[in-house]
């Protein structure tokens, strides 16, 4: 053997050793991008200067899919690219030419979690295989409306299948369509969910914003374990129609971004009454055109802030964040006010009921919306296919189908009982009743606890989270980041009345401009 070749398997037979030893690419390695943590004030004033196209932007985001989510670290956030998004971006790079801006979203790139309807050359599968070709009849309301604003849809998000209301000890941020998505902190760790994909998207500047979908968590606690900002709007303040849905009393989809202003901005595209989701009709006279006048850096002066007890004590080193947010608060002018009980006991319990009623309720009627050509029509059907499926029950069953499909179907007198004690126990006797009598502007407590180690055969390992109150009681909640544990960001959430979202984005833009914890995640791959 010559000198040449034994060099050459030396060199094979160390390589494992060798890069064991040498540290994960870190932020000079993936965050090389013209356009990482810029927001939507940015990127509009280089438009407007011409530094760039939103043909440019939209090509460089998709190469940072290709070559971040899909190879490299594969955090595997995304399910699919829109084919047309180049073209679209090219089209209102000349409606700009020629003097037409649709506002603030124009050009801007974002990514739908993928239960939110488009009419398009991209299906909407839930994470399901039982969906994987299923292309709807039309666009959903929230992608109707990002459309006029001028958003560019770029694709599809990964998402904990079925938006984690499927079976028992599921793993986040699993699907039968787009596997597992990673934390782009670090790789071993879980993204939360259900929106998994669409926050991971946008903390690894794969995309300007997301939207997610939330029934309890399941925007607040992605956003918080991938350290941007998530809101939660009061139900009814953006239309569900066009959303695979779970509770039709508790779900919202939501603007999920890196920054209060991003969210703020994309909010006040996504508002407006649809006569085919009932819920819109009430927000008739709260929904504000521009949520940005709202944002005030003294904000937080003279604000009376509840503190809601239940999820301390889970994990100190959340508890001392905490602390320090408090204190961040106090020096920003807020009075801070210890809440001993926020909801019933046993309200937690009427709303899994809720929700199992209204699953089997909702799922059927958007499974029929699909047309007599769509493969599965009705709950059985889709039950029958997890069952034949190679790959949809490995990791989990399929619980919480089998236990809605086997409800009554609405009206019923069990669900109207449930409904009203579940509201009377998180609203009229719950967050309304406590925040009138201590003279609240907002409440708060940690979104969650850091982010857990992706576990298939033990799902999810929550310590905390305090996304429950606002859920039940359909109010608003927004998450956003309160500092790190190690390399892993850790989420404070503000929520409080319906329609109160003006207040709560005053509130938090005034702590995130105090503290500005936000930074991008570097993709390590162990710790």
């Amino acid at each position: 053997m010559n000198k040449i070749s034994k060099l050459t398997l030396m060199v094979i037979l160390l390589s494992p050793i060798i890069s064991s030893c040498i540290p994960y690419p870190q932020e000079s390695n993936y965050n090389d991008f013209r356009f990482l943590e810029f927001d939507i004030p940015q990127m509009q004033a280089g438009y407007e200067k011409g530094e760039f196209t939103a043909e440019e932007v939209v090509k460089a985001y998709i190469s940072r899919i290709q070559s971040i989510d899909a190879s490299g670290p594969a955090i595997n956030s995304m399910i699919v690219v829109n084919p047309d998004a180049i073209a679209i971006a090219a089209r209102l790079d000349e409606e700009r030419a020629s003097g037409k801006v649709r506002g603030p979203l124009h050009g801007i790139p974002v990514v739908l979690k993928d239960n939110i309807d488009t009419h398009d050359k991209m299906p909407t599968t839930a994470g399901s295989r039982a969906l994987k070709n299923s292309f709807p009849l039309q666009d959903s309301f929230v992608a109707r409306k990002l459309r006029e604003a001028g958003a560019v849809i770029l694709g599809k998000a990964n998402l904990s299948e079925w938006a984690n209301f499927r079976g028992e000890l599921s793993p986040s941020g699993w699907s039968g369509v787009g596997g597992q998505t990673k934390n782009p902190y670090i790789l071993s760790r879980n993204p939360c969910g259900s929106s998994s994909g669409s926050g991971v998207a946008v903390s690894a500047n794969l995309t300007m914003l997301a939207i997610g979908t939330e029934t309890n968590g399941s925007i607040v606690c992605p956003s918080h374990a991938n350290g941007i900002v998530g809101l939660k709007p009061t139900v009814g303040l953006v239309s569900r129609t066009g959303v695979i849905p779970i509770s039709f009393t508790q779900d919202s989809p939501g603007p999920m971004g890196r920054t209060v202003t991003d969210v703020a901005i994309c909010l006040s595209a996504l508002t407006g009454t649809d006569s085919t989701d009932v819920k819109t009709l009430q927000s008739a006279g709260h929904i504000q055109p521009d949520y940005t006048k709202f944002l005030n850096k003294d904000g937080l002066k003279g604000k009376r802030i509840g503190i809601y007890q239940d999820p301390l004590g889970a994990n100190f080193k959340v508890d001392s964040l905490f602390s320090l947010a408090k204190k961040d608060l106090v020096a920003a002018g807020a009075e801070l006010i210890k809440i001993e009980q926020l909801v019933e006991s046993g309200t937690g319990n009427h709303s899994f009921e809720v929700m199992l009623f209204e699953y089997k309720n909702g799922l059927n009627q958007y499974l029929q919306s699909l047309g007599p050509k769509a493969r599965i029509k009705n709950l059985n059907e889709l039950i029958d296919f997890n069952h034949q499926d190679s790959v949809e029950l490995q990791f989990f069953n399929q619980a919480y189908l089998e236990m809605a499909n086997e409800k009554e179907n609405l009206p019923s007198e069990s669900y109207q009982k449930a409904l009203k004690s579940m509201q009377e126990g998180a609203q009229t006797n719950g967050i309304d009743k406590v925040m009138a009598e201590l003279n609240l502007d907002a409440i708060i407590a940690p979104t969650g606890s850091p982010a857990w180690k992706t576990d298939h055969i033990n799902g999810d390992s929550f310590q905390l989270g305090s996304s429950g109150p606002a859920a039940m009681a359909g109010y608003p909640i927004i998450t956003v980041p309160m500092g790190f544990v190690e390399e892993l960001p850790v989420g404070i959430s503000f929520f409080g009345l319906a329609w109160s979202e003006p207040a709560l984005l005053e509130v938090t833009y005034a702590y995130e401009q105090a503290t500005k914890h936000r930074k991008a995640p570097r993709f390590i791959e162990d710790f």
